[in-house]
């Protein structure tokens, strides 16, 4: 016990003393270490300081862009590939039986191993001979103008982390999508009208909300503008009576100037800065607005086409007419969604899925052909699919559905320099597992933004912790066997980093 007190006696000076001499020894040691090298240690460089103006003025791409703009129809739950567009005759053989292999199941109480062949027939379509099904047959007829990709694959088996991975470049939350990039790359062709348009639809939002749209840590100016699903489809667009006219604009200015001056001390704050931007845009909007949402300018031939005449296609023929005048009119990204689990069909598929199809068939194969009519499908991509595909076996066997598979499912694009009738990778026997010519999400990215003459690394934003790209670090590929035309690898001359803010 003694011993014990003595050495809590000294223990503090010899702390002291061991302290000081690590201290000194410590600090010569820096100081011989830049007497040394002070020559041949470079002085770091100084951060850029300066404020960045972010805004929505066109930007030049990277190198040419085969694409301008982009209407993507997110199908969200995820359509059943192999009742649509993958047909297996191994399934039709052994429907009813065990399958043998390992499946992967999201909902593993209600799934079984029944392999289960669906009711519909199918047909092939076009000088390219492409099989689809029955329940799509609209798709059929623009067969020879699509791309259809077999061999989709998020791998993440559920709704949220693979919508995060086609929507955001990753399977987290808080990252900017796919049309805040373009938008931040590329700007847009009109001043006029949002450069990122979203359409909901009138049955509900997609699984993650808001998400869907997000600029993530990209400035608030890029993120997706909302267009409502019924009128008016943009809420307090037009002033009040006692403002219209001469007032408003005596208001507007006199904001514009209080607005500047609060700016001017206030350089680096890019949501102030986007706020700013969404009061001048919403005055642009009063007239602009009207007239691209205003359908009643188009023919009754035009309506027809859009399936208009008819109650199932009415509400999303709609959206997809509007979708067209807005690419007509210079907006860079329109997304169109159905509601919310419209396509998740964990039971009742034998009804569902026809009615998902009836909704949407004719209005999407309408788009790609008015586009081209329009001689605006070269430069506008359409995409259509959804975050996953179906199991081959039966999910509640007393109400047949499908459950999640986002291993190897569809999704098919047109225009903007996508090869015309082409069928693209391979899932196996079974649908289960893409196996050939693997189109994972990151390489689906890397391709669009080729696409529109952006390199995926050097579309970069500067954050605290490095500089954030959509991609960040994944090994995406240009898919090369979807392409119209051969790569090019000619950037534009003196502008190796186009789409980066100075």
């Amino acid at each position: 016990m003694k011993r014990n007190q003595a050495n809590a006696t000294h223990a503090p000076c010899s702390s002291r003393r061991h302290f000081l001499a690590q201290q000194g020894i410590a600090g010569a040691t820096l100081w011989i270490a830049g007497a040394l090298g002070q020559q041949s240690i470079a002085t770091p460089p100084k951060p850029n300081t300066a404020p960045v103006n972010y805004d929505l003025k066109p930007k030049p791409s990277h190198r040419p862009a085969q694409a301008k703009s982009m209407i993507s129809m997110f199908m969200q739950g995820g359509p059943s590939h192999m009742d649509l567009f993958d047909r297996k005759p191994e399934i039709e053989k052994r429907s009813g039986e065990n399958f043998s292999g390992e499946l992967k199941y999201d909902n593993a109480a209600e799934s079984s191993a029944k392999i289960w062949a669906g009711p519909w027939k199918w047909e092939r379509y076009g000088q390219c001979g492409m099989e689809l099904s029955e329940l799509v047959p609209h798709l059929g007829s623009i067969a020879d103008d699509v791309t259809l990709i077999r061999s989709m694959n998020t791998g993440v088996n559920n709704h949220g982390q693979s919508i995060y991975a086609l929507h955001h470049g990753r399977v987290t939350a808080g990252r900017p999508v796919l049309g805040s990039w373009l938008t931040f790359g590329l700007g847009s062709e009109s001043q006029q009208l949002p450069a990122f348009v979203v359409l909901t639809d009138p049955g509900g939002l997609p699984v993650l909300g808001t998400d869907c749209w997000s600029n993530g840590w990209l400035p608030s100016v890029y993120q997706g503008t909302v267009i409502r699903p019924q009128e008016p489809r943009i809420l307090n667009l037009n002033p009040p009576p006692h403002l219209t006219g001469k007032p408003q604009k005596a208001y507007l200015d006199f904001l514009k100037q209080i607005n500047a001056e609060h700016f001017a001390n206030r350089p680096y704050e890019s949501d102030l800065q986007a706020r700013m931007g969404s009061y001048e845009l919403a005055e642009s909007m009063q007239s602009a607005a009207k007239e691209a949402l205003d359908i009643g300018q188009e023919t009754e031939a035009t309506h027809k086409l859009y399936g208009l005449d008819q109650e199932p296609t009415r509400e999303f023929g709609t959206r997809c007419l509007i979708a067209r005048r807005l690419v007509e009119r210079g907006v860079r990204f329109v997304q169109i969604y159905t509601s919310t689990q419209q396509w998740d069909h964990h039971a009742n598929i034998k009804d569902a899925l026809p009615a998902a199809c009836k909704k949407t068939d004719q209005p999407s194969a309408a788009l790609v052909k008015d586009l081209k009519d329009r001689g605006l499908l070269d430069s506008t991509l359409v995409h259509w699919g959804g975050e996953m595909g179906r199991l081959p076996v039966v999910q509640n066997e007393k109400n047949v559905g499908r459950d999640h598979n986002t291993y190897g499912f569809s999704t098919w694009l047109a225009g903007g320099g996508i090869k015309q009738g082409c069928i693209y990778g391979q899932t196996d026997d079974f649908g289960y597992q893409a196996v050939t010519d693997i189109v994972h999400h990151y390489d689906y990215h890397a391709t669009l933004m080729y696409l529109f003459g952006l390199e995926a690394d050097k579309l970069v934003f500067a954050r605290p912790g490095g500089n954030g790209t959509l991609l960040d670090g994944q090994p995406g590929k240009i898919v090369e066997g979807i392409l119209k035309n051969p790569i090019l690898n000619n950037p534009v001359p003196n502008n190796p980093v186009a789409a980066t803010p100075a």
